[in-house]
C-alpha cells in the first residue's frame, strides 16, 4: 500500500500541471499525465541521476498546481484553528516540502502502471470535481485511485487523493494528530523540518 500511495502521488501531481477552469478536470488529468510520464520515460536516467534536476522538475509541476494551504487545513483539522499565523505558515511550508520529496522518491518506483479512467460526471458551474481512475497491476486486482479537485482562483487544484479507499489527507491527519496531542504542533513542525533536511534520494 505504501508503494501504491507513492504511485498515486506521482500520477496526481503529474496530472495537475496546466490545470485551468476552461478544461474538464478529466481531460487535464489524461493529457498532462501522458505528457509528464512520457518525459519521465525519456529522461529517467538523467532525472534520477541528478537530484537537483529531479527536484526542479517536481517544483515546476507541483508547487503552482496543488492547494497546499487547503490540504494543510484539512490535515490539521481543529489544530489549524488554534494555530498561530506563524505555525500555519511553517506547517504549510514543511508539509509542501514533504510532498515534493515524497513525489521525487515515488519517481523511482513508477514502472509504467496502466491507468484506467472511469466515467466522469460534472455539472456546468461545479467548483469541485472527483476524477475516478484505477491502477492496473497485472495479475493483482485493480486499485481505485480518485482525485479530488476544487477551483481556487482561476485554476483547478488537487486537495486530496484517495487510493483504494484511503484518503491521503485523512491518513496524514490521523498520524499527525497523535504527535500534536502528545508533543504539540511545534514539535510536529520541527520533526517535519528534520525529515525534509534528511539526505537526498539514494
Amino acid at each position: 500500500m505504501k508503494t501504491l500511495v507513492k504511485i498515486g502521488i506521482v500520477l496526481t501531481l503529474s496530472a495537475t500541471a496546466q490545470a485551468s477552469i476552461g478544461s474538464s478536470p478529466e481531460t487535464l488529468i489524461k493529457n498532462t499525465t501522458d505528457k509528464v510520464l512520457s518525459e519521465l520515460k525519456t529522461n529517467r536516467k538523467v532525472l534520477l541521476g541528478d537530484h537537483e534536476k529531479l527536484y526542479a522538475l517536481v517544483d515546476n509541476i507541483v508547487l503552482p498546481h496543488f492547494d497546499f494551504e487547503r490540504m494543510s487545513r484539512l490535515v490539521l483539522g481543529r489544530y489549524w484553528r488554534d494555530a498561530t499565523d506563524s505555525q500555519r505558515s511553517r506547517f504549510v511550508a514543511e508539509f509542501k516540502n514533504l510532498l515534493v520529496r515524497t513525489y521525487a522518491t515515488a519517481l523511482f518506483e513508477y514502472t509504467d502502471q496502466r491507468i484506467l479512467y472511469k466515467p466522469f460526471r460534472m455539472k456546468e458551474g461545479d467548483k469541485r470535481a472527483v476524477v475516478k481512475t484505477e491502477i492496473e497491476l497485472g495479475d493483482a486486482p485493480n486499485v481505485p485511485l480518485n482525485y479530488s479537485l476544487q477551483v481556487n482562483g482561476d485554476a483547478w487544484k488537487v486537495y486530496d487523493i484517495t487510493i483504494d479507499g484511503i484518503s491521503l489527507v485523512t491518513n496524514y491527519r490521523l498520524a499527525y494528530s497523535r504527535t500534536i496531542q502528545t508533543e504539540g504542533l511545534d514539535a510536529l513542525i520541527k520533526s517535519l523540518g528534520v525529515r525534509n533536511q534528511a539526505p537526498a534520494l539514494k
